[in-house]
Order: C-alpha cells, then sequence, then structure tokens
C-alpha cells in the first residue's frame, strides 16, 4: 500500500537533525507542550512572583525588547494569553517556532511553581486560530485522499498543539483513523491517516 506524504516533508525526512538548542529529556521524560521536560536556566526574579502567567509572561516580554499588551481568556486546556505588538511576525518566528519555543519555557516556568496549574497557551495577533484553520483544512483534504484511494497519507512533524487540533478533527470520521509515529531526529511527531475497518 501506497503512503502519500507531502514532498517538502519527503525532502527534509533524512535531512532533520536534533538542533543544539532543542530540548533533551529530563526529570523523568514528563513532557510540557510536547517538548521533553528539561532543566531550565535560573532566572532570579521568578522565585518572587506567583505562579501567574500573564505577568511572567510579560516580564518576559519585557527583557525581550517587546511593547505588548496581554489579554488573559479560559480555554478549554486551561488559559489563553493573546499578546497584542507591533512585532509580532518576530515573537511569532517561522512557523511559529518563538512562539512554540516561549510558550514552553512559560509552562516550564508555571509547572515548577505549581504542578496542578492549568495549561497556558499563547496567542499572537490570532495566529494560533488561523494556524488551526489551515491544519483543519489540511486534515480534512488528507482524509478525501484517503477515502479516495484507500492509501496511507502521511502529513509532516508536528508539535502536540498541532497533532491535537488533525486528531480532533478526524476523531469522528467513520472512514478515516489517524495515528501518531515517531519521527527520528526531532520531538516532533508525523501523523499517519489510513483507512478505517
Amino acid at each position: 500500500r501506497r503512503i502519500h506524504r507531502p514532498k517538502l516533508w519527503k525532502q527534509r525526512r533524512q535531512r532533520r537533525r536534533r538542533s543544539p538548542s532543542e530540548p533533551v529529556d529530563g526529570h523523568g521524560g514528563r513532557r510540557v507542550d510536547g517538548w521533553p521536560a528539561r532543566r531550565l536556566p535560573d532566572f532570579p526574579w521568578i522565585t518572587d512572583m506567583e505562579a501567574n502567567p500573564k505577568a511572567i509572561t510579560e516580564e518576559f516580554l519585557r527583557l525581550f525588547g517587546f511593547e505588548a499588551s496581554i489579554e488573559e481568556q479560559e480555554a478549554e486546556e486551561g488559559i489563553l494569553l493573546d499578546i497584542q505588538c507591533d512585532d509580532a511576525g518576530r515573537l511569532i518566528g517561522r512557523q511559529g517556532q518563538t512562539l512554540s519555543q516561549l510558550q514552553y519555557l512559560i509552562n516550564r516556568i508555571i509547572f515548577q511553581q505549581d504542578r496542578h496549574h492549568p495549561r497556558v497557551t499563547l496567542d499572537v495577533s490570532g495566529y494560533r486560530g488561523q494556524a488551526r484553520d489551515e491544519l483543519v483544512t489540511k486534515a480534512e483534504e488528507a482524509a478525501e485522499k484517503v477515502r479516495r484511494w484507500g492509501d496511507i497519507v502521511e502529513l509532516e512533524p508536528m508539535n502536540a498543539f498541532e497533532r491535537r487540533i488533525v486528531h480532533n478533527t478526524l476523531k469522528d470520521d467513520p472512514g478515516v483513523e489517524t495515528h501518531s509515529v515517531e519521527v527520528e531526529g526531532t520531538s516532533k511527531k508525523a501523523i499517519l491517516l489510513r483507512p478505517k475497518h
């Protein structure tokens, strides 16, 4: 049975290597936001703050040179911090990597202060919503290929946030099932879509 992969994903699959800046397993391998846990550097000012994600995020943005306002909202899986700033592209980064790394850092800090604190999601000027819509469309198009051809379709490696969107989009599809699979050299996982028997 053929496996269909996006062209760019096929080109990158063999070249991908772990970056020295990527976190490695630690603290029993616990993951936050799809990233392996690791020991964080010391930020002395954090010890004087409560587990307040908005305040901590505001302080990090100030240290990074961003002038931003943050609105805190309740989300399905925890807390959403909606950030508004003039330099949104720099904060989001390439394919959302900078935003995801900051989100990971905020969640790790909160977890070290309060292990029962709800998960924090960062968004910048509606970027997450737009990315969600694009992923939903991609998942539905891939599912249509599975139904039409009966073949397996493989989507490119995604972080936990992205995978959750794809799985939730197709969880009630009567003809398609989804599975996350490990990808060597990265903490991200690819998603396989296959006919449901």
